[in-house]
C-alpha cells in the first residue's frame, strides 16, 4: 500500500523471465520475477528448509516490490519465490489470500518441504493472515515477517493510481481502520497457533497511520514488534522503501533464522 506513484509500465512485463517452467497453479509465466526468485529447480537446504515466498502491497507488483530482498536472501542460500495477485494486489483481500493458497501449495509441491516462510509488505504483511486463519495457513507457514504490514489498517485516506475508479481497489477499503473485513480478521486472536509473527515498522511510516496499528497482540512466545528507530534512531526509512531498507533486510534474516519470531533484544548494524 505505498504512496502514490504510476503503476509500472506494461513494457517492464515484457520481458520474459528465463526459469524453469512454472506450475500451473502460479501466476502467468510472462510475469517478470525479482532477481533470485521463483527457480523452481531449487531444493531447500537442511540449514534453510522452508521456502520464503514474498507477497507484495497494494498497487505493487513483485519486481517492484523486491529488487534488492529477494536476491539477498538468495545469496543467504534461501529458496526465494514470489507472486503477482490480486490486479497490483487491488482486489478482494479474500480473494488475494486464494490466490496465495494456490502459490504456497506450488511452492510446497515443488520444493518438497513441508512449510514456507512468508514476507510480506504492507498489505502483503496483513493479507497471509487472512491466509493463515481462514485458509488453512496456519498448517504450511512456519514465519510471517510483515514490513510496515497493514494489520490494523490506516487512517489515512489510500490515494488511487490516476484513472482508477474507486470501485477498482476493493482492498483499499477493506485496508481502512474499522472496516469490516479487518474487524473480523482481528476478531479473537490476531495471531493464530502455527507461525511465528514478526512485525518490522517504522516511525516515519506516512501510509499505515498511526504506525503502531501495524502492530499485532500476542503472546513474546508468537510475535515480535520492532520499531526500527528503538535500534537505529537515526533511520527514516518511510513506508514504500522500507522493503528496500539493509536494516529491514537485518531483521528479515534475524526473523527467519531465529527460533520463534525475532528477538527484540537483536541488534542490527545501523551502517550498511
Amino acid at each position: 500500500m505505498p504512496r502514490l506513484r504510476p503503476i509500472l509500465a506494461a513494457a517492464a512485463l515484457a520481458v520474459t523471465a528465463t526459469l524453469a517452467p512454472l506450475p500451473s497453479a502460479v501466476a502467468d509465466t510472462t510475469d517478470v520475477s525479482p532477481p533470485g526468485a521463483n527457480d523452481w529447480s531449487c531444493r531447500p537446504s537442511a540449514e534453510h528448509p522452508d521456502p520464503v515466498v514474498l507477497v507484495h502491497g497494494t498497487f505493487e507488483n513483485m519486481a517492484k516490490n523486491w529488487p534488492t530482498l529477494s536476491p539477498k536472501l538468495k545469496s543467504e542460500g534461501y529458496c526465494v519465490f514470489a507472486l503477482n495477485y490480486g490486479g497490483n494486489a487491488m482486489g478482494p483481500i479474500a480473494e488475494s489470500a486464494q490466490e496465495l493458497d494456490s502459490f504456497v501449495g506450488a511452492v510446497l509441491g515443488a520444493t518438497g518441504a513441508r512449510k514456507v516462510d512468508l514476507v510480506g509488505h504492507s498489505q502483503g504483511g496483513m493479507m497471509p493472515r487472512y491466509y493463515i486463519k481462514n485458509l488453512g495457513g496456519a498448517t504450511k507457514v512456519d514465519d510471517l515477517v510483515g514490513i510496515v504490514p497493514s494489520n490494523h489498517g490506516t487512517e489515512g485516506v489510500i490515494p488511487l493510481p490516476a484513472g482508477s475508479e474507486t470501485s477498482a481497489c476493493p482492498a483499499c477499503d477493506e485496508q481502512q481502520a474499522g472496516s469490516q473485513f479487518l474487524t473480523d480478521l482481528n476478531a479473537k486472536d490476531e495471531t493464530p497457533a502455527g507461525p511465528d509473527y514478526t512485525v518490522v515498522t517504522t516511525r516515519y511510516d506516512e501510509v499505515v497511520t498511526p504506525y503502531t496499528s501495524a502492530f499485532l497482540d500476542g503472546s513474546a512466545r508468537e510475535v515480535t514488534n520492532v520499531t526500527l528507530q528503538d535500534a537505529c534512531p537515526l533511520n527514516t526509512i518511510e513506508h514504500d522503501q522500507a522493503p528496500n531498507d539493509p536494516v529491514v533486510h537485518q531483521w528479515v534474516l534475524h526473523a527467519l533464522e531465529h527460533t520463534g519470531p525475532a528477538d527484540p533484544a537483536f541488534l542490527p548494524s545501523c551502517v550498511a
